[in-house]
């Protein structure tokens, strides 16, 4: 007989891509999925799946290189660097108009609603809408407006929504976590790509950020050419990140934890400091998740499997899932019998 799984998927940027390849690896089990509950792209991830597309949804998001991310793009001068009504009309295209509340699977999204400071919960209503509600990561993505609320990014005060289903009538919680910090043996499989591309997407976006405020004054028409242009030009090496030089005979500076801190290597641009400080956030507040409500599997994508916003890197985070969850479900499965 098949245990029914209440399954928790975290946020974390483009690393929840790999929660594909975690409900891949349940089905291959013949774990059935009861509930979801999920955030930022654990909610995209989540709720395609409860709508039944996810087949659809991965088949896109490998088809895509990096122009095709790229021409996705839909820059913004308010609120975030991007509108991602590209993005997000696709998803919609693919998933179609349907309520929460009509899908074969309970279904849970997460968001925060800055103008009230209060984590919001969908469970009802628009799943398109819910999904962009719940995914609209600060900086990266402009946030929804629904009446006098302004809705972000569900990771801000709850980036692994155990809760939500906690009251679940299923066997057990299984949770995704896209932010841990301890799993150094995993690496984020190969997968070879066009060499005349290969890395310039990261130079897009490692430079948006700072760029935006000279673009201001012109039409997003132009400072998307402007961008793709970047991209097409010859190789020009990134300007390298300031760092601080230490002598050698100095000894590395120590955490309050005691352990040796690593040598300088600030972040690229205005966004990727954004980014990555909302990152250490979902970190602190995932373990306290944990700690308060223990899923009786957690699945840990490590962290530094990817930076948050590269979101071309599909099929090799849906495989690195996947191999996570097989790993982790061997043990769980060979310590109960």
């Amino acid at each position: 007989m098949s245990k029914k799984v209440a399954l928790v998927l975290g946020s974390g940027g483009a690393r929840g891509y790999a929660h594909i390849g975690v409900i891949e690896e349940l089905q291959a089990r013949g774990y059935e999925i009861g509930c979801i509950a999920g955030c930022s792209m654990g909610a995209v991830v989540g709720g395609i799946f409860a709508a039944g597309k996810l087949r659809e949804y991965r088949e896109w998001t490998e088809s895509l290189d990096y122009l095709d991310v790229l021409r996705l793009l839909d820059v913004s001068f308010r609120l975030g660097a991007i509108r991602g009504e590209r993005v997000f009309g696709r998803i919609q295209e693919i998933v179609g108009d349907v309520d929460i509340e009509n899908l074969d699977i309970p279904f849970t999204a997460v968001a925060t609603d800055l103008t009230n400071q209060q984590e919001i919960w969908f469970q009802e209503g628009c799943l398109h809408q819910a999904m962009r509600a719940s995914a609209a990561i600060p900086s990266l993505f402009t946030p929804v407006i629904q009446g006098k609320r302004m809705l972000v990014d569900g990771g801000l005060l709850n980036p692994l929504p155990i809760v939500p289903v906690v009251s679940s009538h299923c066997d057990l919680i299984i949770a995704v976590n896209l932010n841990a910090t301890n799993q150094n043996h995993y690496q984020l499989p190969v997968i070879e790509r066009p060499a005349a591309l290969k890395g310039r997407i990261d130079q897009l976006m490692n430079s948006l950020g700072s760029r935006l405020p000279s673009f201001r004054r012109k039409s997003e028409d132009e400072t998307l050419l402007l961008a793709e242009e970047q991209l097409l030009a010859d190789d020009v090496s990134p300007a390298a990140a300031p760092s601080r030089k230490v002598d050698e005979d100095e000894p590395a500076p120590k955490s309050a934890s005691g352990s040796r801190v690593a040598e300088f290597s600030g972040p690229a641009s205005l966004l990727e400091l954004v980014n990555q400080s909302f990152e250490v956030m979902q970190t602190s507040l995932a373990q306290y998740k944990i700690a308060g409500y223990p899923p009786d599997v957690l699945i840990n994508v490590p962290k530094r499997a990817c930076r948050f916003f590269e979101f071309y890197k599909a099929p090799e985070l849906i495989m690195l899932g996947r191999q996570i969850a097989r790993d982790t479900l061997d043990k769980y499965e060979s310590e109960r019998g």
